[in-house]
């Protein structure tokens, strides 16, 4: 007897099965195309962005081995190209090159440049900081010592990625200015900085041995 209400409970499962499948089966069948679809539309784009990608990097390349070569109309002409239309990542990297590339010829209107990457907010500010350094190395034998403050003290504030590299050049000014006493205590400041780097605390102790000497930058 249980073999046949097995046998009768095993057809309506059979029907409900073959009634929903005619109900809900094309259904299915759509969904199933669009996930082939989305997957192999997902591989296309990777595969197209990986080309461009490697593309690009070759393009970068040859441009930075053009201006190493003394070519600086051709990878000016590249790196404008590739900040044009290169995406996020190469797009950036060109940018801070044509900065690069201008200051060769013309630390002025290299500087320019930089302040324009220290100024847009579209960047992270670790960017936008080595923008605004790279902006104030190339002029601080020029321009004033106010101007050299204007453009670094935004960057010396506690825990700051490039507070020592700031305090160093504004250091650096003073002890030109002849302010022997405003370099000493930037130049303290940087060796008691647990962050400044190694490398930067060595030229330091350079600098603070001009100090307890009395010496100004020539």
């Amino acid at each position: 007897m249980s073999d046949i209400f097995r046998e009768i409970d095993d057809d309506i499962r059979r029907d409900q099965a073959i009634d929903v499948w005619k109900k809900y089966g094309p259904l299915f069948f759509a969904f199933g195309l669009i996930i082939v679809a989305l997957t192999a539309g997902y591989r296309f784009y990777t595969h197209y962005e990986n080309q461009k990608a490697e593309a690009l990097g070759s393009r970068f390349q040859s441009a930075i081995e053009a201006s190493a070569a003394g070519k600086a109309d051709e990878a000016t002409k590249e790196f404008n190209a590739i900040a044009a239309d290169g995406g996020v990542g190469y797009a950036l990297l060109a940018r801070f090159r044509l900065a690069i590339e201008r200051s060769l010829t013309d630390k002025t209107e290299g500087a320019k440049l930089f302040d324009v990457l220290a100024s847009d907010a579209t960047l992270p500010p670790v960017l936008r900081g080595l923008a605004r350094l790279r902006s104030a190395t190339l002029v601080v034998d020029t321009v004033p010592l106010e101007e050299v403050q204007a453009k670094l003290q935004p960057l010396v504030v506690p825990g700051g990625t490039w507070a020592g590299n700031a305090r160093e050049l504004i250091g650096l000014k003073y002890l030109k200015s002849g302010d022997i006493a405003g370099a000493g205590k930037l130049f303290d400041e940087i060796m008691t900085d647990d962050i400044a780097p190694a490398t930067l605390k060595q030229r330091v102790q350079i600098y603070l041995a001009l100090v307890k000497a009395g010496s100004k930058l020539p």
